[in-house]
């Protein structure tokens, strides 16, 4: 029997059909029945009943069509939404939004004894407790939620491994402490704490956390208003779809974009003014600098470690120098289509991205166009970007590429980290103390770089030879301060 993610399957499907019904020019007649399309009568509910599971399609249609849940008043049709969507001047944040009905309601996170439990004699676990949180005076061992603090050390005291941690996915997923138990005991967004990174949207296993899709702006812009869309395309995409890049680019053009740059090139100008920055922070004094093309860093610093900020580059990032790029031509309207989502929230707030599109949604757009990739013949990007460049997408990318710019001008001694958890954010409060692994270092959210974020379509593990491979094919970035043409 064939088993599929059903989070992943129904956030696909509801824009495939959205799409299909703007192509039809049928989308405020279409979209109420949309939830009972996908589930009609008597079929198989994942949930008590199929009306609560139609309940929750109508939720994640309203994500999908760019709305946030939380502001939903379970009144107002799915078609008054599609209208107020068609009449939007510009996607808005937060980029996040917790479908409340669709959530499991999780207990909270608390290390449990499991029947693997023998009353052993020795007590490690209740010795190895600074809390006096274990009860081993009754058979097996008992912990009192009350006094625990979940520090774990009874968890590897135990010898035959009886005691687990019970996790929420999307609170233990959260690099910042911004998702949590509401009243309600439903999840919850502090919105103040949010990174944008998506994290939770992928550890969710009900598919409780959507992102708010910006497609009916984009179709619109391209299709309704016959505006001059150009694909800024990231390096990341090798792998993510039967064919080649160069296939993307003409579906891409098949479509209906005017133009497709890839985002390497902006990478190239990032690398090359990263280095002069981090040469002239080096000559200056500066204990270190960390890199700033991961928008959930960026915001990881402002929001949570402030203290950071001086040490961030002052340069801005592939994203940003692509649109510059694209908008030497005054009628481009600019659409970043890459792995992430914080890439949204970054968009809203740069006025030279008019528009963010997730890997993911660019699935759903090629299959409701039914377009496949693998049938297009290749188009070549009209500007070239070095191999560095397309290695951004990869962690240690970046210092790679910065570090062949500095071409030892300056002692160099990059550190990556790959992937951001909960227990960093104590660390990095010690790097302006003297704690700084190295004087270059780079940051990226998601475990693996940008390969992993929210919005891929295969996973990092699938798609990094793929991307390395790609990034091969273009030459290398010229070291010192030479411009490459």
């Amino acid at each position: 029997m064939e088993v599929r993610d059903n989070a992943r399957y129904f956030r696909r499907e509801i824009l495939i059909r959205l799409v299909r019904s703007f192509l039809k020019n049928s989308l405020l007649q279409d979209v109420d029945k949309i939830p009972v399309d996908i589930l009609p009568a008597r079929q198989t509910a994942y949930r008590c009943c199929i009306y609560k599971e139609r309940a929750i399609l109508r939720t994640r249609c309203l994500a999908a069509l760019g709305f946030r849940v939380e502001e939903d008043d379970e009144v107002t049709p799915l078609s008054e939404y599609a209208r107020r969507a068609l009449a939007r001047e510009k996607p808005t944040s937060p980029v996040m939004t917790v479908l409340d009905i669709a959530c499991n309601e999780c207990v909270t996170s608390r290390y449990v004894v499991t029947e693997l439990c023998q009353s052993c004699l020795a007590r490690s676990c209740a010795l190895a407790c600074p809390f006096d949180a274990i009860d081993v005076t009754k058979g097996p061992a008992r912990i009192d939620p009350d006094k625990c603090k979940s520090c774990g050390k009874c968890k590897e005291a135990c010898p035959y491994q009886a005691i687990m941690k019970r996790v929420v996915p999307c609170e233990n997923a959260c690099p910042v402490g911004a998702i949590h138990r509401g009243s309600a005991g439903r999840a919850e967004i502090d919105f103040d704490k949010c990174v944008s990174c998506g994290q939770c949207m992928r550890a969710c296993p009900f598919g409780a956390v959507m992102e708010r899709s910006q497609m009916i702006d984009i179709l619109k812009a391209m299709l309704t208003e016959k505006k001059k869309m150009v694909a800024m395309l990231a390096p990341a995409i090798a792998g993510q779809f039967p064919g080649t890049v160069e296939q993307v680019v003409s579906a891409l053009k098949a479509i209906g974009f005017a133009g497709v740059i890839e985002v390497a090139v902006g990478a190239d100008i990032t690398t090359r003014n990263e280095a002069k920055e981090f040469i002239e922070r080096m000559e200056k004094g500066d204990a270190f600098m960390t890199t700033s093309c991961c928008p959930g860093y960026i915001e990881t610093v402002r929001r949570h470690v402030p203290e950071l900020a001086q040490f961030v580059s002052d340069t801005a990032t592939p994203m940003h120098y692509t649109a510059e790029l694209a908008k030497k031509d005054p009628e481009a309207v600019t659409v970043f289509i890459g792995p992430c989502v914080a890439k949204r929230y970054e968009g809203i707030n740069d006025p030279l991205i008019d528009f963010v599109m997730t890997f993911e949604e660019l699935d759903a757009l090629f299959e409701a166009s039914q377009i496949k990739v693998q049938d297009c013949a290749a188009a070549e990007f009209d500007t070239l970007p070095s191999a560095e460049g397309r290695g951004f997408a990869v962690t240690g990318g970046v210092a790679a590429a910065v570090n062949a710019i500095v071409d030892g001008r300056v002692e160099i001694k990059p550190i990556c980290i790959n992937g951001i958890k909960p227990a960093m954010l104590r660390l990095f409060k010690m790097y302006p103390k003297g704690k700084n692994p190295g004087n270059l270092i780079e940051m990226m959210t998601c475990e693996g770089g940008c390969i992993a974020g929210a919005g891929v379509v295969c996973s990092a593990k699938k798609t990094v030879k793929d991307v390395e491979k790609f990034a091969a094919q273009a030459a290398p970035i010229t070291p010192g301060d030479k411009e490459t043409d």
